[in-house]
């Protein structure tokens, strides 16, 4: 266990969650599911028996330091990986991993991010012990598949190739598909949804960054000297001008030969919009979802979260989203909630103490 170590990235800022999430403070500290935890706590508690606490590293923005510090104090300054600006998953990625590999060349990773909902705790760790011994035993990249339970566009899928053992070779990725082919997906039976967990020893994934982004491996290699000392930071501050804007999955994962998927049944949401949180809540006879001081009337099918100070009274809507936080108040039909980008975008022009 001692060579287990865990990434969890939680440097977004939750966009679709708005207004509730902020970019001073998103979903990720946010106790969104009303269990006294914050998603970024549920996520590192849920790796407790996977690794030791001083094994867990999180990567963030270096603006969320102190919601870091606050919310997971047992984590020393060498565990909290600061981003000067975001340049997605694969130099984040490649940071926490070259920075491990220093301290321990023999390090079995998982990376997971900080705002998904797992419902099925031991399920989760049976898989990834699973998928951390696999990943010890082989030079292969492993991603954890969910069996898809519909035929969802805001998932990117995974097709694999059927066997008899537990990891299951790659054959493609395909991200977030139109309707009728997520439908295809489905009937195969070979294609399940890509959750973004990643498990791999660390010498594959610093392989595969020099093979398949090398100039990002050229980039971090190069800080070799400076991790877990005072001189990161400046490393970081320059490295991150180096690095251009790509995904793990698109830089390595979708081009690597080594890939292999375990397929998972954990109750897994990635909790990435309104809609998705509505799915999971408890809800009322009227198939509400509310949290806060509400009265509703001839009401059904909608998802409410308004402050417990305000009593919100809601009549004859059906298939809402109402969502008040820190002056501001939004609603919006559930089937039209990818427009809350635009939300978010015209509200920026108005100043920025409402994004």
């Amino acid at each position: 266990m001692n060579h287990n170590f865990v990434i969890i990235m939680a440097g977004g800022a939750g966009t679709r969650f708005w207004p509730f999430s902020r970019n001073n403070n998103p979903k990720q500290f946010h106790d969104v599911l009303g269990t006294g935890k914050t998603l970024l706590q549920q996520t590192v508690s849920r790796f407790e028996g996977v690794c030791p606490p001083e094994n867990i590293y999180i990567v963030t923005s270096a603006e969320y330091y102190d919601l870091i510090k606050k919310q997971v104090p047992f984590l020393t300054d060498d565990q909290i990986l600061l981003e000067p600006n975001r340049r997605n998953t694969a130099p984040c990625i490649a940071y926490a991993c070259y920075k491990i590999a220093k301290k321990d060349p023999q390090a079995r990773v998982v990376v997971a991010p900080s705002d998904h909902i797992i419902l099925k705790e031991e399920i989760f760790r049976e898989k990834i012990l699973f998928a951390l011994d696999a990943a010890g035993k082989e030079e292969i990249l492993i991603t954890l598949g969910i069996q898809p339970t519909r035929p969802d566009t805001g998932y990117g899928y995974i097709q694999f190739i059927p066997s008899e053992s537990e990891t299951k070779k790659v054959k493609t990725f395909t991200e977030k598909p139109q309707l009728e082919i997520a439908v295809k997906f489905l009937e195969s039976g070979d294609f399940v949804w890509n959750a973004g967990i990643f498990v791999w020893n660390v010498q594959a994934i610093l392989k595969a960054f020099a093979a398949y982004l090398p100039e990002v491996a050229e980039v971090f290699v190069a800080g070799e000297l400076d991790y877990y000392t005072d001189q990161e930071k400046t490393f970081i501050d320059k490295a991150y001008m180096l690095c251009r804007n790509v995904s793990i999955d698109v830089g390595i994962m979708e081009k690597a030969e080594n890939v292999y998927v375990v397929l998972s049944d954990f109750g897994w949401s990635d909790l990435g919009t309104w809609k998705s949180l509505y799915d999971i809540s408890p809800k009322d006879a009227q198939q509400n979802a509310t949290e806060g001081n509400i009265k509703l009337y001839n009401t059904g099918n909608c998802i409410i979260k308004t402050p417990k100070d305000k009593l919100v009274v809601v009549q004859g809507l059906d298939g809402y989203i109402i969502a008040e936080n820190d002056g501001v108040l939004m609603i919006c039909k559930i089937d039209e909630e990818q427009r809350v980008r635009d939300f978010v975008a015209d509200a920026k022009q108005l100043g920025s103490q409402y994004i």
